[in-house]
């Protein structure tokens, strides 16, 4: 842990107060230069908003996860098979959905023919190509492929939730919502808690889909995407080291607010 965390981590954070290309010898202390940088360059600081699209979708994602792991954990139909559907994307290479996608949004591909089918040709666009419109279908991507992560982790929860809760419930008259609100919501709190940290962390640090679909063109560099760009296409190893460091404290200020808002010993469905 020490050697391969610690150390990297303490490390980072001496590069980011300097001016150091990864290469030279000399490492010329800059102070706060590198974090004013990032929070003043609009070219920087726009993978903030980029951010923000994957917030919005990963909400989105846990929102269809929970509504779908619900369903499933009662007697439905054929729900092995749509447990199978739900989580095979993500089984799939990232890559590989970056190329299904690829040739997915482009110009007359699958979707504009769809679009087309259904009357509505005046919708398509350059889908990868307008910058108003990137983002939306890179993080549609993402939630085609990460919904999947989340209703095997609420499924799993609502399972181990005891089964007599459910029959005391029933016993009592109460409906499907209300065993939703009052036994299964409580019962899976924490998992809820962990895949919003999850959310949050994973929409700072998207880089696979994007890097591959537009790799970062049109607005659609991430946090990641530009970090690297600025650490080995431009040599600012500084500039990025400083990135990684308020990448790393924004994830632990999102981790201590929600463990403030949601403590584990809040959680008792008995």
């Amino acid at each position: 842990m020490i050697t391969f965390t610690y150390i990297p981590v303490v490390n980072m954070i001496w590069y980011s107060f300097t001016s150091w290309n990864g290469i030279s010898k000399v490492q010329q202390v800059v102070g706060l230069d590198n974090y004013g940088q990032i929070f003043s360059d609009p070219t920087i600081f726009n993978v903030f908003y980029v951010s923000l699209f994957y917030v919005g979708a990963s909400i989105l994602q846990m929102g269809l996860a929970l509504y779908f792991a619900t369903i499933l954990s009662f007697k439905t139909r054929f729900r092995n098979f749509f447990k199978g559907v739900l989580f095979f994307p993500y089984l799939i290479n990232g890559v590989a959905i970056g190329l299904v996608f690829l040739y997915f949004f482009q110009p007359g591909g699958t979707l504009d023919l769809i679009l087309k089918n259904f009357g509505l040709a005046q919708l398509t666009t350059q889908w990868l190509g307008n910058p108003d419109v990137a983002n939306f279908s890179l993080a549609g991507t993402s939630v085609w492929r990460y919904t999947g992560l989340n209703f095997v982790l609420f499924l799993g929860a609502i399972q181990s939730i005891p089964a007599q809760l459910y029959e005391a419930a029933d016993l009592d008259g109460a409906n499907k919502w209300q065993q939703f609100r009052f036994i299964i919501m409580p019962g899976i709190k924490r998992i809820i808690s962990l895949s919003f940290i999850l959310a949050i962390s994973g929409s700072l640090a998207v880089f696979e889909i994007p890097f591959i679909m537009t790799g970062g063109a049109n607005g659609t560099a991430t946090f990641v995407i530009t970090t690297i760009q600025q650490a080995f296409t431009f040599r600012h190893v500084g500039l990025a080291s400083a990135m990684a460091v308020i990448l790393l404290l924004i994830v632990l200020i999102v981790t201590y607010v929600q463990r403030k808002l949601v403590p584990d010993d809040e959680v008792n469905i008995s």
